[in-house]
């Protein structure tokens, strides 16, 4: 019964238009997934992290003075962006320093940047 309400109630105008590019679209698991990845970035402090990530490689305590923020508060963040795979850690003494997981996570806050500057 539910899946009649997602079928669609007409017929493509430009049906050749419609079946290419239907067949190019990406199947639901990745859409779900690439659905996650946007809600899990759209919080801003995880932004913020991550985009001073984008930086540098830091440690809880410069992330909490660079935000202004408790060191509890940047930790559970971390601990969300890290179980997600958008960043990765290494222990170096006493303290744990943050990247980003890889470059494609730079190039996404930047071309998003570049996009919400372009809109100001």
């Amino acid at each position: 019964m539910g899946d009649s309400i997602n079928k669609c109630d007409c017929q493509a105008i430009n049906e050749e238009l419609a079946d290419k590019v239907k067949a190019e679209m990406e199947d639901d698991d990745c859409i779900s997934l690439l659905s996650s990845f946007f809600k899990l970035i759209g919080d801003d402090t995880r932004i913020k992290i991550m985009y001073a990530l984008s930086k540098s490689e830091l440690c809880v305590n410069d992330l909490a003075v660079i935000l202004n923020m408790t060191k509890s508060a940047i930790s559970h963040q971390l601990k969300l962006l890290k179980m997600s795979g958008q960043v990765k850690s290494r222990k170096d003494g006493k303290f744990v320093y943050y990247t980003l997981d890889d470059e494609h996570v730079f190039e996404i806050i930047e071309n998003a940047l570049i996009h919400v500057k372009h809109q100001k």
